[in-house]
C-alpha cells in the first residue's frame, strides 16, 4: 500500500508549524489548510513531496501569524506557548527537544515571523538555504543573512548551560516535594536567587499578570497556593521533565529551566484553552 506523502510526513509538518506558531491548535489548522491544497495538486509535477509540503506548511504558518499577532494584542497577561505532552524518547534527539522546549519557543516569540521561519527551517530541520528561500519568498543570500541574525538573537537569550535528562528529572522531583511541603525555605533552596516565574492564565484562570522575580517572592507565592485539593504529577512536556497540576480550580502545566542544579525559570500555563494536549502525547519529529 502506498502511503500519501502528507500522511507519511504529518508529524514533521506538525512539528514545523508548531515551532513557528507556538500553538498546537493553530498548527493543526495550518495542517488542515495545507491538506486541502495538497488534495488539488498534480502529484506528477511534485518531484520532492516532503520539500513541497514543508514549503506549503511554512507559507500557511506565515499567513497564520497575522491572525495570531492581532489576537495577542488583546491577550490578558503574559503569553506562553501551548504546552504539549510528549513521549520521553523525544529527549533522545537533543536538538529537537531543545527546539520544542517552552523556554526556546518563548525566545522564538521575540523574532519576527520570517526570522522565526528561517531559524526553524534551517537551524532545527537543517533544510538547505535554497529551499528555505523558496518557502519564505527570499533569495538564498538574504536567507543566509536572516539566519545569522536569528542565531545571534537566540544565542543572546537562551540558557548557555546544558542540563542532562537525569539532572533535570531530579530537580523536578525536588520541586514537586517542595511544592507538597509548602515551606518557603524548601522552595527557595531549589531555586536560583534570580529565578523568574512567568504565568499564563489568559484572563481565564488565576495567574500573575507580569513576571515575578526573585526566589523569595516566587517561593512565597507558591507556598500560598492551595495544596489540599491539588494533585501534582511529574510528566514529560515539550521534550523535558515537567509538572502537571490538577486541582479544584483547574489544571496547570509547569515547565522549568535548570542551571547548576537550581531552577532559573518557571513557566506555568493555566489558561484552559491551552491545556487540551496534556492527555495524549504529541508526535514530534525531525
Amino acid at each position: 500500500m502506498i502511503v500519501d506523502p502528507f500522511v507519511a510526513h504529518r508529524s514533521l509538518l506538525f512539528t514545523v508549524a508548531y515551532e513557528m506558531l507556538g500553538s498546537a491548535a493553530d498548527a493543526e489548522d495550518v495542517l488542515q489548510e495545507t491538506w486541502l491544497r495538497w488534495a488539488d495538486v498534480d502529484r506528477s509535477q511534485v518531484h520532492d513531496p516532503r520539500a513541497y509540503l514543508v514549503r506549503a506548511v511554512t507559507r500557511q504558518a506565515l499567513n497564520r501569524t497575522r491572525t495570531l499577532s492581532r489576537r495577542r494584542e488583546d491577550y490578558v497577561g503574559e503569553w506562553l506557548p501551548e504546552p504539549l505532552l510528549t513521549h520521553p524518547d523525544v529527549a533522545d534527539d537533543v536538538e529537537l527537544a531543545e527546539s520544542v522546549s517552552i523556554a526556546m519557543l518563548t525566545v522564538l516569540e521575540t523574532l519576527g515571523p520570517t526570522e522565526r521561519a528561517v531559524f526553524v527551517l534551517r537551524e532545527v530541520f537543517e533544510i538547505p538555504y535554497e529551499e528555505v528561500a523558496e518557502a519564505v519568498g527570499k533569495t538564498p543570500a538574504a536567507v543566509r543573512q536572516i539566519a545569522r541574525r536569528a542565531r545571534s538573537h537566540i544565542a543572546a537569550r537562551q540558557s548557555r548551560v546544558s542540563v542532562g535528562r537525569a539532572e533535570h528529572k531530579a530537580v523536578v522531583a525536588r520541586f514537586v516535594r517542595a511544592l507538597h511541603t509548602g515551606r518557603i525555605q524548601d522552595l527557595m533552596e531549589i531555586m536560583a536567587p534570580d529565578v523568574v516565574f512567568i504565568a499564563d492564565g489568559g484572563g481565564l484562570a488565576g495567574a500573575a499578570l507580569a513576571p515575578v522575580h526573585g526566589s523569595d517572592l516566587v517561593a512565597t507565592m507558591l507556598a500560598g497556593t492551595d495544596r489540599a485539593s491539588s494533585k501534582t504529577t511529574a510528566v514529560w512536556l515539550n521534550g523535558a521533565p515537567a509538572i502537571r497540576i490538577e486541582s479544584d480550580s483547574g489544571r496547570a502545566a509547569v515547565s522549568i529551566v535548570v542551571e547548576n542544579g537550581r531552577i532559573t525559570r518557571i513557566y506555568a500555563t493555566s489558561n484552559p484553552q491551552k491545556l487540551t494536549r496534556l492527555d495524549e502525547p504529541a508526535d514530534l519529529t525531525r
